[in-house]
């Protein structure tokens, strides 16, 4: 369904709006089929840095290397074949449906006016029936439930066939059932991820790597156990924590006292 997984380094990426840097030097590299999570409080600088790698913050200085090219130095097109996003939520205020919202992937591999063919629609059927949208697919995106939404935007990008799969803070307005639901359904695609996350303990679930973030500066990269420690969390979140070893899975445990 996706393209092969990719290879995304931020090299040192500034983005500056005057004299205020809302992202600071940041250095990151997700790897092939790797999932590395986002982390800080509000304001930290997440979204700002997921928008220099989809393309719409260019760096004040630093550099976004998908395999090994600058996507600032490609057009919107090229990006959008390589890098799928998904944000907490679209406009409903439309009368799509849910497969032609699915369908809209498909347009970075198209002509302005180029009509679906044999292939896209069997792409889109593969993506509907992977996100397990199959029953919905007449419904109307905006009558959807927020589970069922962001499904359906996870299936937008996949239609891409991109090799990154970027997330900013998908799981917010999702039940708990629906947050384990849909980023189980991420570890198991297979390609690249990078996604910003609120809840310490689903990061630590389901991340390789995590990157937190504070005031725009990188404040610690590692594995879950390396970067959530009762100090760093206290130090960032300004909150009092004990962090416990989660007795079926093995990954921390934040308890907040």
């Amino acid at each position: 369904m996706s393209g092969p997984a990719a290879r995304l380094v931020l090299d040192e990426v500034t983005f500056a709006v005057g004299d205020r840097a809302l992202v600071d030097a940041v250095s990151l590299t997700v790897l092939p089929g790797e999932v590395v999570g986002l982390l800080g409080p509000n304001g930290s600088g997440k979204s700002t840095l997921l928008r220099s790698v989809y393309r719409v913050n260019r760096p004040t200085s630093g550099r976004v290397l998908l395999d090994d090219e600058d996507v600032w130095t490609h057009s919107a097109r090229w990006t959008a074949r390589r890098i799928g996003t998904v944000l907490q939520d679209m406009p409903t205020d439309f009368p799509l449906t849910v497969r032609d919202v699915v369908a809209m992937g498909r347009s970075a591999h198209k002509g302005l006016l180029d009509p679906d063919d044999a292939a896209d629609r069997a792409i889109v059927t593969a993506a509907v029936e992977l996100l397990e949208l199959a029953d919905l697919t007449e419904r109307t995106f905006a009558l959807l439930s927020g589970g069922e939404r962001q499904r359906a935007l996870v299936a937008r990008a996949l239609v891409q066939q991109p090799g990154l799969l970027v997330m900013d803070e998908p799981t917010n307005h999702l039940d708990i059932h629906h947050q384990l639901g849909l980023l189980r359904l991420v570890r198991r695609l297979g390609v690249s991820v990078l996604v910003a996350l609120h809840d310490l303990n689903l990061a630590a679930m389901f991340c390789d790597r995590i990157c937190l973030l504070a005031d725009g500066r990188q404040v610690a990269t590692g594995t879950p156990a390396e970067v959530l420690t009762a100090p760093t969390i206290e130090r960032v979140y300004r909150i009092d924590t004990e962090v416990r070893t989660h007795p079926r899975t093995g990954t921390p445990l934040v308890v907040v006292l």
